[in-house]
């Protein structure tokens, strides 16, 4: 699995980093981003945790 963010949709409120510090991290700008390339089958439940509170649904999951 990867995980995506859309950096137009994302405003930085940090949930997912809170929720998932394993995939997404904030960037110099703020902004969440993807710190790995495939998702752990470990960190699969979490990623999809913050994707789904994600206000602005800018994280995708594929």
């Amino acid at each position: 699995m990867k995980a995506f963010v859309d950096k137009d949709l994302c405003i930085g409120c940090g949930l997912c980093t809170e929720l998932c510090p394993e995939v997404f991290e904030m960037d110099d700008d703020m902004l969440a981003e993807v710190i790995v390339d495939e998702i752990d089958d470990a960190d699969a439940d979490a990623a999809e945790d913050a994707r789904e509170s994600c206000p602005t649904e800018a994280i995708t999951i594929e």
